[in-house]
């Protein structure tokens, strides 16, 4: 019961000091963002996108800094040799919960260009952070059905649209391109519903990572895979405050962009196959990883009690 009660109260706690940096550091993004919107000058633009990912890069500071005063977890990262913040990235991700967005912010924080997602268009309305996003150029997505785009053949290729236009910002100063090629959070329901192959994964949307190579594989240094595994079990972003979670493992495996990897997605179907088998491989991998990671992060533990 007393353990329990802490745990509330470090939750809270660490969801006040949450707030309160997003708010400190989103007036001042909200502020040079205006500066940025009024004067449409390219190198005014650029300086302020300069000054923006700064800005950004402070406020992850100050919520990696609330992680170490509010929870007592241990971290296993591999793979954070030979990273540059100078450099254009794409990172690929497997995706759990919300508390994969803090794991990834912590641990790229300084060593590659300032993390941009793909969301949900719906997101925009979350307070302050929705706000947040759009003044950092984060790419809103519509996602659109198959059974929607067969009655409305002419949003066809929107998606891939507002990806070019996305990554058209994305070319002036080095950024890191973050995707989750599942899509969507992994949970046990939408796992059978896919009847995924995958033990511990939802099948790959390579559609995704094509947009972006299509858009600006040229430009791209290197692809960052990362696995991200829970041993204790995937928490939810309260039971991530309140100090439920113990350890946090992650791999890191970059790979140089081949040629191989570029091509016309949607037009060109041998292209397509290829492409999605090694998407395929990837995933394959990537799921014999996560099984690996948690079977050791068990052993640990077991020896440890």
């Amino acid at each position: 019961m007393i353990r329990s009660f802490v745990g509330v109260i470090r939750g809270v706690v660490s969801l006040l000091l949450y707030f309160v940096n997003t708010l400190f550091w989103g007036t001042q993004i909200f502020l040079v963002a205006f500066l940025k919107f009024v004067v449409p000058l390219k190198g005014w633009r650029k300086f302020c996108n300069i000054l923006l990912n700064g800005i950004a890069n402070n406020w992850i500071a100050v919520n990696n800094f609330n992680q170490r005063c509010t929870a007592r977890i241990r971290w296993d990262v591999e793979g954070l040799d030979g990273l540059n913040r100078n450099e254009w990235y794409l990172v690929l991700s497997n995706h759990q919960s919300w508390v994969d967005i803090l794991v990834l912010q912590r641990i790229f924080h300084r060593k590659i260009p300032f993390l941009k997602f793909f969301l949900k268009k719906e997101l925009i309305w979350v307070p302050i952070l929705g706000l947040a996003w759009w003044a950092l150029d984060f790419p809103f997505m519509k996602r659109y059905s198959q059974a929607f785009l067969e009655k409305h053949p002419h949003l066809k290729g929107r998606d891939l649209e507002t990806t070019r236009k996305a990554c058209e910002k994305f070319k002036t100063i080095p950024v890191s391109v973050m995707n989750f090629v599942e899509g969507t959070r992994f949970k046990e329901t939408k796992h059978k519903r896919q009847q995924s192959p995958y033990k511990n994964l939802l099948r790959p949307k390579a559609g995704g990572m094509a947009f972006v190579f299509q858009a600006m594989g040229e430009q791209l240094h290197r692809i960052v895979d990362v696995t991200i595994a829970y041993p204790g079990g995937e928490k939810s972003f309260w039971e991530f405050l309140c100090g439920k979670v113990d350890e946090i493992k992650v791999s890191i495996r970059t790979y140089p962009l081949s040629r191989e990897l570029l091509g016309d997605y949607f037009n060109d179907s041998e292209y397509r196959e290829r492409f999605q088998a090694w998407v395929n491989e990837l995933w394959e991998e990537k799921d014999r990883q996560i099984e690996r990671m948690i079977c050791s992060g068990t052993a640990s533990a077991n020896g440890q009690g």
